[in-house]
């Protein structure tokens, strides 16, 4: 059904199961044009070309992004090689001694780079264990309102377990403090249907194309707050673009919008596909909760499956969960014991640690599920 659109994708890896969509996604074909038409723009404006870029595919994006969340103000998107940028890019506005309320769950570029600021006393992190269920929410909830936090950071999917928060809008508005909120979605977007209008005023969110957007690495975005006061210590000169607040000659200008957040120079062809992918899927009238619902259907079939075999005692339970499934063994060597047999037969996964992951997308199909449970079977 969705397989015509991964045709260069599928036939380089003939023969391979690729069950790692959550980890690095196929691209759509579309993304090839997309890659070359940004050549051809670059020397074809040359040195006219950050206007274009910026009035034109920057533009653009931000409109497609801004339309897939449901949000009113796509100005306030701004975009980046890597979340990690992003996300230091926030915390820099904060002021030395900080207190952050997080989870010991987070992707390693934040946990890593939060727990050297901690080293350093610059900042002081409290981390709520997660348990994959709404129990840890609501300690987590809990914790975030005793209001003695400048910054609370959280997934939207968890990438160790694929734990989701089921209702992001009513998480965001139990917390009733000062705090920013920044909601790391990399394992949500493009995957889980979300409608961010009710909270677009209140959180910082970030994403990427890495995933299941399939546009590939380099093109990943923030959302921040409308008015927000921040200003970012690590700045580039793009955060002077747009309209600008506070100018004086004795004081670092920011723009009033997304840009506030900017960097600088970045190779611009991430945008150009991660554009032609979203302005692909408009085309084709296939929205997230399309996405969505194959992907759900694809995992009944597949955890229905592996009944009776090694897998099932080691599945991750949640409650709700995003596009990949994990699954946990005894010992990090157990695990890549296993996920070397999988690769014996051709099946791509990953795994972190002691936890084995398989994701799903659209370019995957029943017979592949089929042919996943039986080498599953056949491996015991």
């Amino acid at each position: 059904m969705y397989k015509k659109y991964f045709e260069r994708f599928l036939n380089a890896n003939e023969g391979k199961l690729h069950f790692a969509a959550h980890s690095h996604h196929y691209w759509p074909d579309v993304t090839r044009e997309a890659q070359i038409k940004y050549w051809d723009d670059s020397a074809k404006y040359v040195d006219e070309k950050w206007g274009k870029f910026f009035s034109n595919e920057f533009a653009q994006l931000q409109i497609n992004i801004a339309s897939v969340l449901n949000i009113s103000n796509p100005q306030q998107i701004t975009f980046a090689p890597n979340t990690h940028e992003l996300a230091y890019r926030v915390l820099s506005g904060l002021p030395h001694g900080a207190k952050i309320l997080t989870t010991d769950s987070e992707f390693y570029s934040f946990d890593r780079q939060i727990n050297r600021l901690s080293e350093e006393d610059i900042f002081e992190v409290t981390k709520i264990q997660n348990t994959n269920d709404e129990s840890f929410l609501e300690n987590f909830i809990q914790e975030a309102n005793t209001d003695k936090y400048d910054l609370i950071f959280i997934s939207q999917v968890f990438f160790n377990s694929a734990f989701a928060i089921k209702d992001l809008v009513s998480f965001v508005k139990s917390i009733n403090t000062k705090a920013e909120i920044v909601i790391d979605a990399y394992h949500a977007f493009m995957a889980l249907p979300t409608d961010l209008s009710e909270i677009e005023d209140r959180i910082f969110y970030m994403a990427g194309g890495y995933k299941y957007c399939g546009s590939g690495e380099g093109s990943c975005f923030l959302i921040s707050p409308k008015n927000t006061k921040l200003t970012p210590r690590n700045t580039g000169w793009f955060a002077q673009m747009g309209d600008l607040t506070n100018f004086s000659e004795d004081k670092v200008p920011f723009s009033n919008d997304g840009f506030r957040f900017a960097g600088s120079t970045m190779d611009f062809s991430a945008i150009y596909r991660m554009n032609a992918v979203l302005n692909l899927w408009k085309h084709e009238n296939i929205s997230v909760r399309d996405i969505h619902s194959h992907v759900e259907k694809n995992q009944t079939e597949f955890l229905t499956g592996i009944l009776g075999t090694k897998l099932e005692s080691k599945i991750v339970a949640t409650t709700n969960k995003g596009h990949f499934i994990a699954f946990k063994f005894s010992t990090s060597h157990e695990c890549e014991d296993y996920a070397a047999n999988l690769k014996a037969n051709h099946v791509n996964i990953d795994y972190r640690r002691n936890i084995l992951r398989f994701g799903f997308s659209i370019y995957q199909d029943s017979d592949d599920i089929i042919k996943l449970i039986k080498i599953i079977k056949n491996i015991g």
